[in-house]
């Protein structure tokens, strides 16, 4: 194998850009995949079928569908109903919406490990519903869930490349566009698994950081 350290130099400026665009796919695809899986795990507590039923079905959906199929649609389907689009943002919400329904079941798994003690509690209370989820049943079951969620941000990561397919240049777009141009695929390809590699480490050390200071 011949490696061209000048190819590994000249790649770099498209590196760092890619980057940037990874970094905020995954950034606010997670936020978008945990507030609404929330939200999908709380309906899905709603004592009535008109509420449950429908959250159910569009979660079983989107979870049993590929990604790349919700992003070709999201992105190439929606134009026509007249609603655009940039990629990024595209790629961002189809991203955040296929991990909320891998979410939702963590959050309900974690609110209902929260012991029965502390529903009675609340209730002998007198606390509102409100203040019982915010103050008392919350709180616990994120802090029981929070390596779960941990988890789903890796895999995030690892799927950002799917981003590719509708033209946003995160890390594989720029090593694709790159080798295309100059018929070097060693190099981009080998650094951005190594970026890979590294920003995994570093969320999972940050995570387990996360998780001993709310264990405490």
């Amino acid at each position: 194998m011949n490696w061209d350290w000048g190819a590994v130099a000249d790649f770099m400026p498209h590196f760092w850009d890619g980057l940037l665009v990874t970094l905020q796919a995954l950034v606010l695809g997670s936020l978008i995949s945990f507030a609404l899986g929330l939200v999908w795990a709380l309906l899905m507590r709603v004592p009535t079928r008109w509420v449950t039923w429908p959250v159910g079905i569009v979660t079983e959906f989107v979870r049993n569908t590929p990604l790349l199929v919700q992003l070709f649609f999201l992105y190439y389907v929606l134009p026509e109903w007249g609603l655009t689009f940039s990629a990024l943002t595209t790629g961002v919400f189809a991203i955040g919406l296929h991990y909320s329904t891998y979410t939702m079941q963590v959050y309900r798994a974690g609110i209902e490990a929260v012991p029965v003690g502390q529903w009675e509690a609340a209730t002998a209370l007198n606390l509102p519903l409100r203040r019982t989820w915010t103050v008392v049943i919350l709180p616990q079951a994120i802090r029981r869930v929070v390596p779960a969620l941990g988890n789903y941000v890796i895999a995030m990561l690892k799927d950002t490349p799917m981003l590719m397919a509708i033209t946003v240049l995160d890390m594989m777009g720029e090593a694709r566009l790159f080798s295309q141009q100059t018929f070097r695929f060693t190099e981009p390809l080998t650094v951005i698994g190594v970026a890979f590699i590294l920003i995994s480490y570093l969320a999972s050390v940050l995570l387990r950081t996360l998780e001993r200071r709310l264990v405490r």
